[in-house]
């Protein structure tokens, strides 16, 4: 009788840390959804359970990266929340996660199933504290590394998602540059936007090399030139780290090449016209990204039969 009652104090245990797992996951997918588009129109094309990993992995990014971007918040409060979020992955990673997060307990389940690479969540905080602190970048190698941080980061924990944790130093090298190439391209198309939070994020020596050390007073021309020399930095980087496609399954290859291409296509529109990233954010339909994706599922096909 004892064990018969031990055994079912067991499983109602096990029920309810299954329940709230799966709650915990839901919650993360309803800030995918809300929040990030471009993000979800690729995650769509994974099986579920990676897709719910994938959702944790954004979800914490988002929070994270909406601390930066706060201005509601001094500088000092936005440093405290960063330390609670390192708080956070240390909790991580003594597997202690907070049972009323339930961002930090969809991630340890996906911890559990796919080793995500914890530290790729500290870098992130390290390029978001950059933000914070109003970080400047004279060359191009230090907006790079800043890119690793707050992009290259997220492109590890998604390959050790792809790879159900079996991916190799290769592997994780090439998302982390796709994850730079993403990031490059947002950086282009968020300049005024960034400007508006006082934040320049193209190289001080390529400004100056181009005559356009204040973007917004520089000849217009100038500008454009400048403009389409980063982007085609940006193109080289989405050549290299889309190899990547070549090591994953056919659903992984989809997805990463759906989301790398809502961005990629955004990139050809300012390799095409570099001025009209000073005119504001350029963006996709929602038709034009069902597109990508699917259009991605028959790229990755391809790519792997070669």
């Amino acid at each position: 009788m004892v064990r018969g009652a031990n055994g079912g104090r067991m499983a109602v245990m096990m029920m309810t840390a299954a329940i709230e797992v799966e709650f915990a996951y839901r919650e993360c997918e309803r800030v995918t959804r809300a929040q990030a588009a471009n993000f979800y129109y690729g995650i769509r094309l994974l099986p579920r359970f990676k897709r719910q990993a994938m959702c944790a992995a954004y979800a914490f990014a988002r929070r994270v990266d909406d601390i930066g971007d706060d201005g509601g918040h001094d500088r000092a409060v936005q440093l405290e929340l960063l330390a609670r979020e390192r708080e956070a992955v240390a909790g991580l990673a003594a597997g202690s996660p907070s049972a009323e997060d339930p961002v930090a307990v969809a991630l340890a389940h996906a911890k559990r199933h796919y080793a995500l690479p914890l530290d790729a969540l500290e870098l992130l905080i390290d390029g978001v504290e950059m933000d914070v602190l109003g970080s400047d970048y004279g060359s191009f190698d230090e907006l790079v590394r800043y890119c690793r941080c707050v992009a290259g980061s997220v492109g590890r924990l998604c390959v050790a998602i792809f790879s159900d944790g079996k991916a190799d130093a290769h592997a994780h090298r090439l998302a982390d540059d796709l994850g730079v190439a993403m990031q490059l391209t947002n950086i282009l198309r968020d300049i005024v936007e960034d400007h508006e939070r006082g934040r320049v994020y193209l190289p001080a020596q390529d400004r100056e090399r181009f005559g356009c050390t204040d973007l917004f007073s520089a000849d217009p021309g100038a500008v454009s030139a400048l403009v389409h020399f980063e982007a085609q930095r940006a193109a080289e980087w989405f050549e290299r780290g889309l190899t990547l496609v070549e090591l994953l399954d056919l659903r992984s290859a989809s997805c990463l090449q759906a989301m790398a291409g809502i961005y990629g296509r955004i990139l050809e529109r300012i390799l095409a016209d570099p001025g009209q990233v000073m005119g504001g954010r350029i963006s996709l339909s929602p038709l034009e990204k069902t597109w990508v994706a699917a259009r991605s599922l028959a790229i990755a096909g391809r790519e792997q039969l070669r």
